[in-house]
């Protein structure tokens, strides 16, 4: 699907505020209400929006201790690593997990409420995986830059 300049201020209009009203959107785009609806739709329907999600406070929920994990498998196979993709995506503590290239094979996300929590995590459910070889943690010292906008 082709992105018209429509579609990109619509998408940008809903990535600040996926709740406003058709109507609010129509009003700012130009357009009739029919016309966004039918537009969203569209969207939905080729997968372009995937979900709508409620963005939530770490700090109000107290989980604002941020880490980041490399990990690296012990071997490289196919069931290996199709096994850690499965178990570490039942980790309610990972935010994130990306295969990636370099000296280790995954960076994960990971949010807690302390120190003493991620060291529980660490022992008693990241390290139980078959196959990790090594890990490196780094942690959030201050959030610089944080957004799910998409700039199209």
């Amino acid at each position: 699907m082709v992105l018209d300049q429509t579609d990109k201020q619509l998408l940008h209009l809903l990535q600040k505020d996926s709740k406003q009203t058709n109507k609010a959107l129509s009003n700012a785009l130009g357009l009739s209400v029919t016309a966004v609806y039918e537009r969203i739709k569209k969207l939905e329907n080729n997968g372009i929006i995937s979900s709508y999600v409620a963005l939530i406070d770490k700090k109000k929920v107290e989980k604002s201790f941020v880490a980041f994990c490399h990990v690296k498998l012990s071997q490289h196979s196919q069931d290996y690593v199709m096994k850690f993709e499965r178990e570490v995506r039942k980790l309610d503590e990972v935010l994130e997990c990306y295969h990636i290239s370099g000296d280790y094979d995954y960076l994960l996300k990971v949010l807690v409420t302390d120190m003493e929590a991620f060291r529980e995590f660490m022992v008693k459910k990241l390290t139980k995986i078959d196959h990790i070889g090594s890990t490196h943690s780094m942690f959030m010292i201050s959030e610089v830059k944080h957004t799910t906008a998409i700039a199209l």
